[in-house]
């Protein structure tokens, strides 16, 4: 896998603490966080990301706002994205794919399902070895 820059958004920092640490199992990776949508949006308009990872419920901007502003952001209309949350309604996932997401995870967090969509994300090829 190449050196990925991941962004991590979610209002927890505990919660950022811990995907951070799961992800840190994978080799060449700068990780930056967020605590909502707008500080998230700052981020990606100043630094090119390979991945991002976001919450729903998050104060100032939920998630699918975020994920719906990246989508029509030409420079990053096919950033993977990842939707970390505990909404587990088939209605809500519905509506984060069809947003645009290309996963959809709830939690309670298992770190190797995590690693595991993170490095199928950052490194497609590596499926088809």
């Amino acid at each position: 896998m190449y050196a990925a820059n991941i962004l991590v958004v979610d209002d927890s920092p505990t919660m950022r603490q811990f995907i951070v640490f799961a992800l840190q199992r994978l080799p060449n990776l700068q990780i930056d966080e967020a605590g909502d949508g707008i500080a998230a949006l700052k981020q990606l308009s100043s630094k090119k990301y390979d991945l991002l990872l976001t919450d729903i419920n998050m104060p100032m901007m939920d998630g699918l706002k975020l994920v719906g502003l990246v989508r029509n952001d030409s420079v990053y209309a096919k950033l993977p994205i990842i939707v970390i949350t505990t909404e587990g309604a088939a209605m809500t996932r519905e509506r984060a794919m069809k947003i645009g997401a290309d996963e959809y995870i709830t939690k309670p967090l298992q770190t190797a399902r995590l690693v595991e969509v993170v490095r199928r994300l950052l490194d497609p090829e590596a499926q088809r070895r």
